[in-house]
């Protein structure tokens, strides 16, 4: 939830993330920092992998961007970096476009990440931080579940010891079967290895940095045994700080429209999980964030990585949970990684030209394990088994059709829900509540007068095209309804409707003529000034009578009572004419 008002008066509009420090505190910041830089390192390396760029620049998502988003963001929590979704998305969407592992390849990651940066800016412009709100949790976890099989499957030729002929997970996972006994014996030890020590480093605490372990342990049984010579290693890394330039390409209105659609899968990725997971940790401290200010926070770290050679980074859960876990309560702790990383930059490269590369397949394999979101899919069919089957849609489309084409389904799939969902809601019949002597709501099928000839409508929703159709016939239909004695006034409770469109002008104009000519009223209760400025001015007004719109059901009831007293007697006196006659 964004926070605004009297708290962004008591903020800087730098280091929201870090202000005011916690020295109490700083110590466990700290060493939270330590903790997230051993597990992160050989994470965003493996990263590297899935996008498909040097493994130098997994170490440079965490260096400036990081700090960035630090420096600028508002959440204490969130960890910017190298993320598994965007990562996937990016390698799918360049497929084609260049040589993967090339420069021109990562001149266009790069690309990328200013395209997605600008975005961010753009959206927070125009305040858009409120478009998150419109991935439902349903298709997200089928997204990322979709995701992390389309991942995993594609990082078994990496943990076999085979090259990788294809994007596509299903032909992919096709080829390694086919080809599976020319297998190299090296990287299926090394990879098992890998999976062994972490695994067992997470039974024991969650907390031990299974990576790393395998990672350091990984580059010294190689350079002791020389397995250079039997496996892929990554050879040599470059070191010291990444160069700060545009990247190079052939800046030109084409390449621009090619990668757009790319740039807004990301964006979209972004905004809706970095926007997720900075709620969710700020319900938890009960923190102040703003997204309209993470978003620029978000959107400095993307041009810090386009500028500095590297791809689009994310707020990441995953990441945000291991600050979490180790005690981290603010962006102290990611400033503390970006410090680590920045002296494994200038010093400790060398060693990782040992590192077979089936080690990152294996941890990339793992991270995507992780994703897949079994025991969220079981929830969802269980308690929602139509959002269930929107949710395997959504990951069936990314591991078979493609991740750009995942996330855009998964736009779709929201936006038909919320329409959905917002335009037809339950409307409900206010009847008399005897017993506390006051009012309560029953369902459409069972209408029960409010007093005698009075049925009061309670609609919940603003009025416009979409749901007019459905006013009117729900309307007509209690119109319709044979209570005792005859319906004469049908009121409608308006104090959810807060806006009225042209169409549902027109529809309330016709609709109270249908009433009238079966001898009915139709009535409005509630009514804001703003919705009754549209009635005067769209002619409801004049259609239904000043008379017939009160301030209060209370007052209708009173007045539909007064008039249904006059009826009578009137009827009585007609009566007592006739019989003297």
């Amino acid at each position: 939830m964004t926070q605004e008002g009297e708290g962004q008066r008591l903020r800087l509009p730098l280091l929201q993330g870090v202000l005011p420090v916690d020295r109490a505190g700083l110590t466990r910041d700290v060493l939270a920092g330590l903790t997230l830089a051993a597990l992160a390192i050989p994470g965003t390396m493996g990263y590297t992998k899935i996008i498909g760029t040097p493994v130098i620049t997994g170490l440079y998502t965490i260096l400036i961007p990081m700090a960035l988003f630090a420096i600028f963001g508002s959440s204490r929590h969130l960890s910017v970096g190298a993320d598994s979704a965007t990562a996937a998305v990016v390698a799918a969407g360049l497929a084609g476009m260049a040589v993967r592992g090339s420069n021109e390849w990562l001149a266009l990651c790069s690309l990328l990440a200013l395209m997605a940066g600008v975005l961010m800016f753009a959206a927070r412009v125009l305040r858009l931080g409120f478009l998150a709100d419109f991935l439902s949790r349903t298709v997200l976890v089928g997204f990322l579940t979709g995701v992390g099989v389309q991942v995993a499957l594609l990082e078994v030729s990496g943990m076999l010891g085979l090259q990788r002929t294809s994007n596509d997970p299903l032909l992919e996972i096709v080829h390694d079967l086919r080809l599976i006994g020319e297998s190299n014996a090296y990287a299926v030890c090394v990879s098992l290895a890998v999976l062994a020590v972490i695994l067992g480093c997470r039974r024991i605490s969650e907390r031990l940095p299974g990576g790393l372990i395998a990672v350091v342990g990984a580059i010294g049984i190689s350079w002791a045994l020389g397995l250079d010579a039997h496996l892929e290693t990554l050879g040599a890394v470059p070191s010291g700080l990444p160069t700060l330039g545009l990247p190079h390409v052939e800046w030109s209105w084409p390449l621009l429209q090619k990668l757009l659609p790319i740039a807004f899968a990301c964006f979209v990725v972004i905004l809706a999980q970095s926007a997720a997971t900075s709620r969710a940790y700020a319900a938890k401290y009960s923190d102040r964030f703003d997204e309209n200010v993470d978003m620029v926070g978000l959107g400095m770290a993307n041009l810090g990585a386009g500028l500095s050679g590297t791809f689009i980074v994310n707020g990441s859960p995953t990441n945000t949970a291991m600050v979490d876990g180790g005690g981290g309560r603010s962006q102290v702790a990611q400033l503390t990684t970006c410090a680590l990383v920045l002296v494994v930059l200038l010093f400790l490269t060398g060693p990782l030209a040992h590192l077979p590369t089936a080690v990152l397949s294996a941890i990339v394999f793992l991270v995507a394990v992780k994703m897949i979101d079994i025991k969220g899919m079981r929830r969802i069919c269980t308690v929602a088994r139509a959002e269930f089957w929107v949710a395997l849609l959504t990951a069936a489309t990314v591991v078979v059709v493609g991740v750009e084409q995942g996330i855009l389904l998964a736009m779709v799939l929201s936006l038909i829900d919320h329409v959905r969902r917002g335009y037809r809601g339950t409307n409900l019949v206010i009847v008399a509540d005897k017993k506390k002597r006051g009012w309560q709501t029953v369902p459409l099928n069972e209408p029960q007068a409010i007093a005698p000839g009075l049925l009061v409508y309670l609609f919940s929703h603003s009025l416009y095209y979409a749901n007019a159709g459905q006013f009117a016939e729900e309307i007509l239909r209690l119109a319709r309804n044979g209570t005792q004695p005859p319906l004469r006034w049908l009121c409608v409770e308006a104090a959810a409707i807060g806006d009225v469109d042209f169409s549902a002008a027109a529809m309330l104009r016709d609709t109270a003529a249908l009433l009238h000519q079966k001898g009915i009223r139709l009535l409005f209760t509630n009514v804001s000034a703003p919705v009754r400025s549209q009635f005067d001015r769209y002619g409801v007004t004049d259609a239904i009578g000043v008379d017939a719109i009160y301030g209060s059901i209370h007052a209708v009831v009173v007045a539909c009572e007064q008039q249904a007293g006059v009826l009578r007697e009137t009827a009585a006196d007609q009566a007592g004419d006739g019989s003297k006659a």
